[in-house]
């Protein structure tokens, strides 16, 4: 069994960590993100850094308990945003692309992975509502 702290909060900041570094990549490394954003939104480094500062802002919000049902869902909703630009990504994947991220298997490998994304960060904002009794 696991110590009270950790059931309490470990799910949370587990996420705050998995975002955290998701924006710091985003906002480091711009150009591995750029073929996502769908071309029809424009120039892509703006939706990349904007993107990256809000991962950052949702795992800002996971970390205190008083603002963790915010967090959870603030999190749901920007896995269910970015989950177009995840779509173009497979999309526009191909053999032998240069890097990793733009291989198929890659790729159209992540796109299930943002349901249970989802479902966690729901999860932390439930329990958060258990915790705090709202």
């Amino acid at each position: 069994m696991l110590p009270d702290p950790v059931r309490r909060h470990g799910p949370a900041l587990a996420l705050a960590a998995v975002l955290g570094t998701a924006g710091v990549l985003h906002l480091r490394r711009p150009a591995i993100f750029t073929s996502l954003v769908p071309r029809r939104l424009g120039d892509p480094e703006p939706w990349v850094l904007g993107s990256g500062v809000a991962e950052l802002a949702c795992a800002a919000v996971l970390v205190p308990p008083a603002t963790r049902r915010l967090g959870g869902l603030a999190s749901a909703a920007l896995l269910v945003g970015v989950f177009p630009g995840n779509v173009t990504m497979a999309v526009r994947s191909h053999r032998g692309a240069r890097h990793w991220s733009r291989h198929p298997v890659v790729a159209w490998g992540r796109l299930p992975l943002q349901v249970p994304l989802v479902a966690w960060a729901l999860a932390v904002s439930r329990r958060a509502d258990r915790a705090t009794g709202r």
